[in-house]
């Protein structure tokens, strides 16, 4: 794969980039993404990087601080080369990756910033925030085609559950789970096993040594747990269209479901309060 582009951004950024953290946003269509853009900026991230699949063009009203980079798009399923690069070329910084159409969320983001809770997290000696993947999606697929709409918005309030992650020889994993839930559970005939987790580490320190794999894990086990041993640990939510729109795209998935609305949904108020009275993510100590 041709880094070029990347590594020249990573290079500047390096000896230039202000101090704060980075987010890092991969582009894998054109849809809300000024939107994602523009939401990750409110909350406070120093430097925004769109990686976008070739050939989407950079929006028009993409602000102009925001570096716009082309990727190949067949790689667009695998991130780990790219957030591998920048692990590498940027230790000790704060790194957030996710996809165009994903918001991330964290306790009272509307108030406090993401400096804030990277603080709070770093004072009890925590290099990561784990976030759950919310699936969103419209609520007229014969308004909203592509299955997103961020007017009238729906998640699934229920129907989650976990089980303990385990090594290759099947023995349980210290404060690891997996977690499934959302259109990935209800539509699972349709999405293939290996990508119907909705556990993620989006949000975290990168540090020499560490690597990013495939399945947003990494290598070393203490950045997959889930909260420290002595006590609960803040979580986040990472609010997103993606299953929606490949739902929508795959024309077996496309032509068998009428609609993602069900007993279960609920229409989504974009407020972090809600995310947390559902349970989907929690403050930890911080009040």
């Amino acid at each position: 794969m041709n880094f070029s582009a990347l590594k020249t951004y990573l290079t500047w950024a390096k000896a230039h980039a202000p101090k704060g953290p980075f987010a890092f946003i991969f582009a894998q269509d054109d849809i809300e993404l000024t939107h994602t853009v523009a939401h990750h900026i409110k909350l406070g991230f120093r430097q925004t990087v769109v990686l976008a699949d070739i050939p989407i063009a950079r929006p028009e009203d993409l602000p102009a601080e925001v570096a716009f980079i082309s990727r190949p798009a067949k790689s667009s399923s695998d991130i780990s080369q790219e957030m591998n690069a920048v692990i590498t070329a940027l230790p000790q910084r704060w790194i957030f990756c996710g996809y165009n159409g994903e918001y991330l969320y964290y306790p009272f983001c509307e108030t406090r910033s993401i400096g804030e809770i990277i603080a709070f997290n770093t004072e009890e000696r925590r290099k990561t925030i784990p976030t759950t993947v919310v699936d969103l999606y419209a609520g007229h697929l014969g308004q909203s085609p592509d299955g997103v709409d961020v007017t009238t918005t729906y998640l699934d309030r229920l129907g989650y559950y976990t089980e303990t992650r385990r090594d290759g020889e099947q023995a349980p994993l210290p404060q690891q789970f997996n977690i499934y839930g959302g259109l990935r559970r209800r539509f699972e005939e349709h999405v293939p096993w290996q990508k119907r987790r909705i556990d993620r580490v989006a949000l975290f320190q990168s540090q020499r040594g560490l690597k990013f794999q495939p399945d947003f894990t990494f290598n070393l086990p203490e950045f997959n747990t889930i909260s420290c041993p002595w006590h609960h640990n803040l979580t986040a939510a990472l609010c997103s269209f993606r299953a929606a729109k490949a739902l929508r795209r795959n024309p077996g998935s496309r032509h068998a479901i009428p609609s993602f609305r069900w007993s279960g949904s609920e229409q989504f108020k974009w407020q972090s309060q809600q995310l947390m009275d559902l349970g989907f993510m929690e403050p930890g100590q911080w009040f």
